[in-house]
Parts: C-alpha cells; sequence; structure tokens
C-alpha cells in the first residue's frame, strides 16, 4: 500500500514513541497472560462509534437541569466524529499498526485482538470519549475532570493494547476531542443564550425549564374517553 505524505511523516516523527509505548504494552500483555484482554476489549467495545457518549447525552438532554450537559456532549461528539471520521480518517489515511509491520501484527495476534477496518490515524473512540467526557466537565464542573481524565485514559490504553492505534493516533484523539468539547461548549452557552433572551416563547420556555415526561396511561385513558364522546 502507498502511504499518503501525511501518513509517512507520521511514521517517520513518532517511529520511537509509538514503538517504544506498543514494546512496553506487548510485554505487559505477555507477562498478566489473557487476564487484561478481556478487560481492554470491554472498555474498547463501550466506546463503540461513541454510542456510550450519545447515551448519555439523550438522558441528560430529558431533564431542564442537564439539558445543557446534554446538548454539549451530543455536539462536542457531533464535531469530534465531523473532524476525524469524515475528514482526518480519509485524508491521512494511515494503516492501523497490524496491517503495517509484521511485528506488530504478530503482537495484534498474541492478544487475540478482533481485525478492525477503516484507517488508523485518529482513533474514533478516543475522540469521541475525550469530545464528551470534557464537554461535561465544562459544563457540570471541575469535579468530572478527573473521571474525565481517567476514562480517556483507559481507552487510549485499550486501543493501544490491542494494537487497533499508535500512541500517536490517540494522543491526536484527544486534541481533537479537547477542541470538539470547547467548540460544542462555546456553541451551547450561544444557543443558551439565545434561548433565555427569549424565554417567553413556549418552545423556548418548555427547552429551558420544563423535563420531558412519559405520558401516564391515566392520560391515554382520559384521551380515549374524550374521543369517544366526541364522536
Amino acid at each position: 500500500m502507498e502511504l499518503t505524505a501525511a501518513a509517512q511523516w507520521l511514521n517517520r516523527f513518532f517511529a520511537g514513541f509509538d514503538g517504544g509505548i506498543l514494546r512496553v504494552l506487548h510485554s505487559l500483555a505477555e507477562s498478566a497472560g489473557t487476564v487484561l484482554t478481556p478487560l481492554m476489549k470491554l472498555i474498547t467495545l463501550l466506546g463503540e462509534k461513541g454510542l456510550l457518549m450519545f447515551l448519555l447525552a439523550f438522558v441528560l438532554l430529558c431533564f431542564a437541569r442537564t439539558r445543557r450537559s446534554g446538548v454539549c456532549i451530543f455536539g462536542a461528539v457531533c464535531c469530534g466524529a465531523l473532524i476525524t471520521s469524515i475528514f482526518l480518517k480519509d485524508a491521512v489515511a494511515r494503516p492501523r499498526p497490524f496491517e503495517a509491520l509484521e511485528l506488530y501484527r504478530s503482537w495484534w495476534a498474541a492478544v487475540g485482538s478482533p481485525a478492525e477496518d477503516g484507517f488508523s490515524f485518529p482513533s474514533g473512540h478516543v475522540t469521541a470519549l475525550s469530545a464528551g467526557m470534557l464537554a461535561l466537565s465544562l459544563t457540570r464542573g471541575k469535579k468530572y475532570l478527573l473521571p474525565a481524565g481517567i476514562s480517556v485514559l483507559l481507552m487510549c490504553l485499550s486501543r493501544n493494547y490491542l494494537m487497533a492505534h499508535y500512541p500517536s493516533d490517540v494522543l491526536f484523539a484527544a486534541l481533537v476531542g479537547t477542541a470538539s468539547a470547547f467548540i460544542a461548549y462555546g456553541i451551547t452557552c450561544l444557543i443558551y443564550r439565545v434561548l433565555e433572551d427569549h424565554e417567553e416563547l413556549p418552545l423556548f420556555s418548555f427547552v429551558l425549564y420544563e423535563d420531558l415526561r412519559l405520558p401516564s396511561r391515566g392520560t391515554f385513558r382520559n384521551l380515549g374517553y374524550r374521543g369517544r364522546h366526541e364522536k
């Protein structure tokens, strides 16, 4: 496979950095046997397609006091996906480690990592998680920064341990996620400023102050009762 200029530069410039960390993780996998592999696979599964962050955003959107966070998380993950999956992955077209070198392929096989398609740079898993968790921290307070950092670090380790990404892939993904979170936070603040300036409008007032509630069974019975009597 002929590499793009960007992929060649990444492979050359980060060769020592990437190779050193992947070697350490391979040594860890060898010393731990198969103990860590299921955990790393579980962490990766939880970050698949950013679904966990989208689910969190959906739950937060249901309540007025957390809706701002839901909007920001949703926007951050979407922004990160746009930058990473729509633009950077195809533009850089960097093959995954197990596709690039036979040594990494042997390490990939040793941990029993599943085959993954698509390009390597940057990591979509790390982009989505770092964007979503930082957006949560920006909107809910500094107390979420430590959990955010730990969760992103674990995701980075899992993607490198499974030889699905180079360390430089997850490093740049974290940077993209960080930028996406700040972009989404700025847009969210602007949206809420508009909502608050026009809160007399019913729809704006609902977004600001009302929780989403499922209709009760009594509501459906009342609707059915009125419907029969209106015929």
